[in-house]
């Protein structure tokens, strides 16, 4: 039981930093106003919103790095072959992602990716079933 809550853990962490760093480079790309706050939720609502679609999309690029590292690293540490940790990340992320959707302005093809994007935790878990892999 133990190691499966490890799993989770370590899915969770690996996950979001693979979506971190993703968000990162879109940061860099479509930088932030002068002057926005992390605090400041309208500014940063301004700032969705204004963003062009690929600034969009690199979040559902981040979603789905983030997604199958979260699976791969979850059923590795996990060790007993099943999607259940996996499973178990993606519907975590999932569900803040949902969250951050209904916060900001997304339109319908980022929710409809958003949510999809997450079952690629199976992806990530089937590859960690791979015995080539490390």
């Amino acid at each position: 039981m133990i190691r499966k809550i490890l799993a989770v853990v370590a899915g969770m962490i690996v996950g979001s930093v693979g979506v971190w760093l993703i968000e990162r480079l879109g940061h860099a790309l479509y930088p932030f106003p002068a002057g926005l706050r992390p605090d400041n939720l309208e500014g940063f609502k301004s700032y969705v919103e204004s963003l062009p679609f690929m600034g969009k999309f690199i979040v559902i690029i981040g979603y789905a790095l983030g997604a199958l590292l979260s699976g791969f690293i979850s059923t590795k540490v996990a060790k007993d072959g099943k999607p259940t940790v996996a499973i178990i990340c993606g519907a975590i992320f999932t569900f803040f992602t949902i969250y951050n959707m209904i916060m900001l302005p997304t339109p319908l093809w980022f929710w409809i990716l958003g949510i999809a994007v997450w079952g690629l935790v199976l992806a990530g878990y089937k590859l960690a079933l791979n015995k080539n892999n490390i």
